[in-house]
């Protein structure tokens, strides 16, 4: 059962292969969600600074029957801090609202900028400011892991080049249709672990008939089948719901796609608009 394996970070951390997202989901509506999928069996669950609900989160943490050192919980520093004061402050302000003593794994949410994701600047001294506050939060006991999150190789390299504890994670924009193959491969001769978010796609590859098609032919729904091939990629899938039966749906992954049709999901046409969702600026063109 999925829910009950885990991938070990380089430190040796546990984290469990599959998370919950909590984007989009207020945070007076957040602490059931946390609760529900605790009690479904999940024990990973992964919030924001920018989500503006950790705090919800930390009381589904703490209403739930689950002890804490069963769950790990994500959070991430805000894409507009690149200054050491700013994440370092951040990181403390990330643990007083989710009332916790110690957080799993922070990452730093963005290289750059929400507003300038698609410019030329790298913010390569900020992030590294960024790293060494993370550094010293990891050092103090604060949190157990540290990592990135939308890095592309140059920006991975910078981190790599300057650091004294290596990321343990990039979480990444990865699904069918739409997989940074080089990215992964990259992290993963690093050792660094590639977390997956939107697995479906933002809900487009709900449209996608090839992906209905092949759903249908493991009898299983479209989130489990792109669930199932994040997995099969060793990448760690954090798909996002706030309804109690698709969240126990989506951990029900226990079946295997064959290489052959691996192969063809790997190499499907990519998404070109992702509707409603391209006003997102990881939606919104190339990374």
């Amino acid at each position: 059962m999925i829910l009950e394996e885990n991938y070990t970070l380089s430190n040796g951390v546990e984290i469990p292969k599959l998370g919950l997202g909590t984007w989009m989901i207020d945070n007076d509506e957040v602490a059931e969600v946390v609760k529900d999928a605790l009690e479904i069996g999940y024990r990973h669950i992964d919030t924001a600074q920018a989500y503006q609900n950790e705090s919800g989160v930390g009381d589904g943490i703490k209403e739930s029957d689950i002890v804490r050192e069963d769950i790990f919980v994500t959070t991430k520093i805000a894409a507009e801090l690149k200054s050491y004061g700013e994440a370092a402050a951040s990181i403390d302000e990330s643990l007083k609202k989710m009332g916790l003593e110690y957080i799993d794994l922070i990452i730093i949410h963005s290289p750059k900028p929400w507003a300038e994701f698609h410019g030329e600047d790298h913010y390569l001294e900020g992030n590294k400011e960024v790293w060494k506050a993370l550094e010293e939060a990891y050092q103090a006991g604060k949190v157990k892991a540290i990592g990135l999150s939308n890095f592309e190789k140059v920006d991975v390299e910078n981190i790599l080049e300057y650091c004294t504890v290596k990321p343990m994670v990039n979480q990444v924009l990865a699904h069918i249709s739409n997989t940074p193959h080089d990215l992964i491969q990259y992290s993963e001769d690093n050792d660094i672990l590639v977390e997956a978010y939107s697995p479906m796609g933002h809900g487009e590859l709900f449209k996608n008939e090839k992906v209905k098609e092949m759903a249908e032919k493991y009898d299983v729904s479209i989130p489990q089948l792109c669930i199932r091939y994040g997995l099969q990629l060793g990448l760690l899938p954090l798909p996002k719901s706030g309804n109690p039966e698709h969240i126990k749906s989506n951990a029900e992954v226990d079946f295997s796609i064959s290489e052959e049709d691996m192969e063809f999901l790997k190499n499907m046409e990519k998404i070109e608009d992702y509707g409603d969702a391209s006003v997102f600026p990881v939606y919104g063109g190339e990374m």
